[in-house]
């Protein structure tokens, strides 16, 4: 199959589900590219090593280029062979055959179909994770961004779905914000675990290299780029479950910003909206409408990728050295979830950067309860001078009073001799201010940010590290 192929496998849907970028890294060109990177170092390195003649090493690498394969004929072949792997090296020893006959003898040497598929996957894992990590990044500058801008802006904190006190439009955001900076700490960490080389021959043993085995599997993951394992792990999955599952997470913390975001945008609150753009969100019969097609996509994303990772937790129960079914059922699972998580990311970094928010719509609102909002910060205050218990009493019965004659509850108190002999004029003003009850949000947002910054820093290090 061709690259257009692969992209047609996700339909007319592809580029709204997934990223440009991550639907190239997961094409059928790049999938079998990649298993032919892997067969180009195993010849170089068993080379190296005396395993194979070093003039077959010349005839094998140029003919591992995916263009000079028949795509369509591996796909067809592979439905009777059980992997693309097997029909892929007939194709790839024919081309060396072609160009030297001597060289072709030494293609796909001691390695068996999974050594090819496993590191293919792998180091197409790798380019996936570093989209994905390039992405939260740029996520993380945005929510800081809007944080630290919004990070005094009064709005309602929602419980139950139920207005319940007030809180900063940027202790929302800083906490979307705080999870994306713990998702870039999983990125880093499952990459060390599950960007390993996978070689092991028919039963993960090597036998078929005698005593350069281990030399030839070093030498190999160095051509790589990819960590040497201690041992090759056919059916121990948990590397790529991990990052599946570490994906999940990440599609997980979108979805529940763009539930939020997306409630936040209904006509009835109206305090926040998408970025507008020419053909961005609108309707086929109503002028009028401004969807959130990007927390759309993210939440749909949301919705499919749990399943997908349990399809990968699913298969980590495999058979003895070299499994059947629950090794082929990762094939298109690990590429779906990295296709659906970047298009969810991608759109998320694009709607919180370019943000509307209506803060005089967020401030209308935390008054629509006619002060009832704040009568956990009366009971308080009372409670100080007459107990808790008593206090709680006293202020639900002025809210119920309150809320039954539609009255604003800071006039029903003022009115209560009970309430108000304890309580001045003045005290209810403060008490009352939805601005002076948002205890530590701002730290709170300060704190994040703080984190933020530091991990600008330390990665502003480790870049110039890196360099020298």
């Amino acid at each position: 199959m061709s690259e257009q192929g692969a992209e047609t496998a996700f339909t007319l849907t592809g580029p709204m589900s997934a990223s440009g970028a991550m639907l190239r890294v997961f094409s059928d060109t790049e999938a079998v590219q990649r298993m032919l990177d892997f067969e180009a170092a195993l010849a170089r390195s068993e080379a190296a090593h005396g395993v194979i003649p070093e003039a077959a090493v010349a005839a094998i690498v140029a003919c591992c280029d995916a263009a000079r394969l028949d795509l369509p004929a591996l796909a067809q072949a592979a439905a009777a062979a059980g992997n693309l792997a097997i029909p892929l090296v007939k194709q790839l020893t024919a081309a060396v055959l072609r160009q030297d006959e001597e060289a072709g003898k030494y293609v796909h040497w001691g390695a068996t179909s999974q050594d090819a598929i496993d590191t293919g996957l792998v180091l197409q894992l790798r380019d996936a994770l570093d989209l994905l990590d390039a992405d939260l990044c740029a996520l993380a500058d945005a929510l800081a961004g809007q944080a630290r801008q919004h990070r005094d802006t009064i709005m309602i904190g929602r419980t139950w779905m139920q207005h319940a006190l007030p809180t900063s439009l940027g202790l929302k955001l800083a906490g979307c914000l705080d999870a994306v900076l713990r998702h870039r700490q999983r990125l880093q960490q499952v990459r060390s675990r599950a960007l390993a080389l996978q070689f092991g021959g028919a039963a993960g043993t090597l036998a078929s290299l005698g005593d350069q085995g281990q030399a030839v599997a070093a030498t190999l993951a160095r051509q790589l780029g990819l960590a040497l394992p201690d041992l090759p792990w056919h059916t121990q999955r948990d590397r790529v479950a991990e990052a599946a599952t570490v994906m999940g997470l990440i599609t997980g913390t979108l979805g529940k910003l763009a539930r939020d975001l997306s409630l936040l945008m209904q006509t009835d609150v109206a305090e926040a909206a998408e970025p507008s753009a020419p053909g961005r969100g609108g309707s086929s019969t109503m002028p009028h409408k401004r969807n959130p097609v990007g927390c759309a996509v993210a939440l749909s994303a949301a919705v499919r990728v749990p399943g997908l990772v349990s399809t990968m937790l699913s298969g980590m129960v495999q058979e003895h050295e070299r499994a059947l079914g629950g090794w082929q059922a990762e094939w298109d699972t690990l590429p779906d979830i990295a296709l659906l998580t970047s298009g969810a990311l991608r759109q998320m970094r694009d709607v919180v950067a370019g943000l509307v928010v209506d803060a005089p719509r967020m401030r209308a609102n935390v008054d629509i309860t006619h002060g009832l909002i704040m009568g956990e910060a009366v009971m308080l205050a009372l409670g100080a001078r007459i107990g808790r218990m008593a206090a709680h009493k006293l202020v639900e019965q002025a809210s119920a009073r309150a809320a039954a004659a539609q009255r604003h509850l800071r006039d029903v108190i003022g009115e209560d001799e009970q309430l108000s002999q304890h309580l001045s004029p003045e005290e209810l003003d403060r008490l009352f201010d939805p601005a002076s009850y948002t205890g530590e949000a701002g730290a709170f947002v300060d704190r994040v940010l703080a984190s933020h910054a530091r991990g600008k820093q330390q990665q502003t290090r480790d870049t110039t590290d890196a360099g020298e």
